[in-house]
């Protein structure tokens, strides 16, 4: 027998009195000064204001922010930390649109969802770790897999990174990828994986340079509605185009590439989205800097 989820029951749009209401239904006792922060925070979205003149009505919540907030009450149990439950309304954007989570709030979700990043050098480090399983060659040295580690971890935890960093990042990368016993002055390159989606080194210090740009641009607040927009059609259409090649892909790859092409849970696209967002955007970013005359 299905449990009936507690959003079921809103059926229109509400006062803050009502969210704070449809909380204690639901099993939560929650302050007003919560809905303030997490409207503040980008988890829910401003009020909509009624009649003309300050404070002559009080605001409404859309119906679907209604729904969002008793989802984020739920979501604060597996996810407490602020920023991480900023990932909620960041996934039903980019799934589910406007409708459901405007893009107004979603820069302002952005910049909040950042914030874990920059504080969770245990988060940067596993990351950077997983990365290297992926492209690391065997004959590698331990003391060149840990600096390269070391490196994209760090610039993964400051989202900050200049071209004497990416120099040195790249550097690390073919000393992991590419290690001089084996390929030394041959002049090769090597790609591993399917050829549509292989892994080299200069793409993993253009990933980098990418999202270094995105994050400056989100903590600066340069992030525009109408790039966001097309982060998120970017966005739907590459997983549409994923999900139909996913299967091919991973049977062409095995060992550690072929995690890369591993079935997600939905808690593990929630995890992703935002980092998949930031790398959307710094691609568009770069490529407008491309086009710039000098």
């Amino acid at each position: 027998m299905s449990v009936e989820q507690p959003w079921t029951t809103v059926t229109g749009p509400g006062t803050i009195d009502d969210l704070i209401a449809d909380a204690l239904a639901a099993g939560y006792e929650i302050k007003p000064r919560t809905v303030h922060a997490w409207v503040a925070e980008g988890l829910l979205d401003n009020p909509a204001r009624r009649g003309k003149g300050r404070g002559s009505h009080i605001g409404l919540y859309a119906v679907n922010q209604r729904k969002l907030f008793l989802l984020l009450l739920q979501k604060r149990e597996e996810m407490p930390r602020l920023p991480s439950l900023a990932l909620v309304p960041l996934s039903i954007w980019l799934g589910w649109g406007e409708e459901y989570v405007p893009t107004r709030q979603v820069r302002k979700a952005l910049g909040t969802w950042l914030r874990d990043g920059r504080r969770n050098l245990e988060v940067a480090r596993i990351g950077a770790e997983q990365m290297v399983a992926q492209m690391e060659h065997p004959c590698a040295s331990e003391t060149a897999r840990a600096r390269l580690v070391r490196l994209l971890a760090g610039i993964s935890h400051s989202g900050r990174c200049n071209e004497a960093d990416l120099a040195e990042l790249e550097d690390a990368a073919r000393a992991v990828f590419e290690p001089p016993s084996v390929f030394g002055a041959s002049g090769l390159f090597r790609a591993e994986g399917h050829p549509e989606a292989a892994v080299t080194v200069d793409g993993l210090v253009e990933y980098t340079r990418s999202m270094c740009t995105a994050m400056e641009a989100v903590r600066g607040n340069r992030v525009d509605l109408e790039l966001l927009d097309w982060a998120r059609q970017e966005y739907r259409d590459s997983k549409e185009y994923y999900f139909r090649r996913r299967p091919a892909l991973a049977a062409q790859v095995s060992g550690a590439l072929a995690a890369a092409f591993a079935e997600r849970s939905v808690d593990e696209e929630i995890n992703s989205c935002g980092r998949d967002l930031l790398s959307l955007i710094g691609i568009a970013l770069r490529r407008s800097e491309a086009r710039r005359p000098s």
